[in-house]
């Protein structure tokens, strides 16, 4: 594992959103960075590969107001320190290590969300037993395996680029380029404002960081939860961006072959940072899961 230079709290992160939220926590073997806020039942917030926390920074406090809201960096990312071994990277060791800091927090979610990859995390944690949610909404989320050409070419350039030396470092250095960056965040189909662009920019330019998305993407199998899917027993809501440019809605859908009673929620003219662009919308859907009749 590269060791490069990671985000430091007291210069990049000084002045992360609802900084005065976050908290620094041993558990699982890691040191994590997870913020909490408000009172109420707790929900817990997973960002996708590559992200970080800041990607709830407006959802957070709409939600803080009936919630106990929390919201980790994954490990790799962000402020959280990634994993001693390559296979926490992947689908199990990612859930296996959140089950640890919610043990470690003392808390139990009543809700929980999770936008792109961060929807497996808690898809599988749901099924092995480590948490029992009211309900999981996933936000263009991925839990089937893509098809196969377009997996084995993803994985093999992921691999193919973490194993070449100072990688990182390039791909940081390339981010400098705001255009670059500009690029990149247009490929989601969603309108980023420039808070979220400086924000994103920050975790880009960074090779620690890089280096915890590249090994994430190196080591992400989605077949076992494929096969496992259809005994997933907490009620799925499927929040889907009909301007996703990152996963195609239509390969969103295939999850309802699997589970069909699983409920779809289609939100027109939105991309893959859906609950960036209209956390509004996204409250609605969370608070839709608490109502009489959900």
């Amino acid at each position: 594992m590269a060791l490069t230079h990671r985000l430091d709290w007291n210069q990049e992160g000084h002045d992360w959103p609802h900084r005065h939220a976050s908290r620094f926590i041993q558990a699982g073997g890691l040191r994590w960075h997870v913020q909490c806020m408000g009172e109420g039942p707790p929900i817990l917030l997973v960002h996708g590969t590559g992200s970080a926390s800041h990607s709830w920074r407006d959802l957070m406090p709409r939600l803080a107001r009936h919630f106990t809201v929390i919201v980790p960096d994954l490990p790799g990312h962000g402020f959280s320190s990634p994993p001693a071994r390559f296979s926490g990277f992947g689908l199990p060791g990612m859930a296996t290590a959140l089950a640890a800091l919610l043990r470690q927090m003392g808390y139990a979610p009543a809700l929980v969300a999770g936008h792109s990859a961060g929807a497996a995390v808690l898809a599988r944690m749901c099924l092995d037993g480590h948490i029992a949610p009211r309900a999981l909404v996933s936000i263009n989320g991925v839990m089937l395996p893509l098809p196969t050409t377009v997996n084995i070419l993803f994985s093999a350039s992921a691999r193919f680029l973490s194993m070449i030396p100072f990688v990182s470092h390039y791909v940081a250095w390339r981010a400098m380029d705001p255009h670059a960056l500009e690029i990149l965040l247009q490929g989601t189909g969603s309108q980023v404002d420039q808070r979220g662009m400086d924000l994103y920019g920050r975790l880009v330019r960074n090779p620690g960081h890089l280096d915890g998305t590249l090994n994430m993407m190196v080591n992400w199998d989605l077949h076992p939860l494929g096969r496992d899917l259809a005994r997933l027993s907490t009620p799925l809501v499927q929040v889907i961006g009909s301007n996703d440019r990152t996963v195609l809605p239509s390969e969103l859908r295939r999850v309802k072959t699997v589970l069909p009673q699983a409920r779809l929620v289609t939100l027109p003219g939105l991309g893959h940072l859906a609950h960036e662009e209209r956390p509004d919308l996204v409250e609605a859907l969370l608070l839709e899961q608490f109502s009489p009749c959900s």
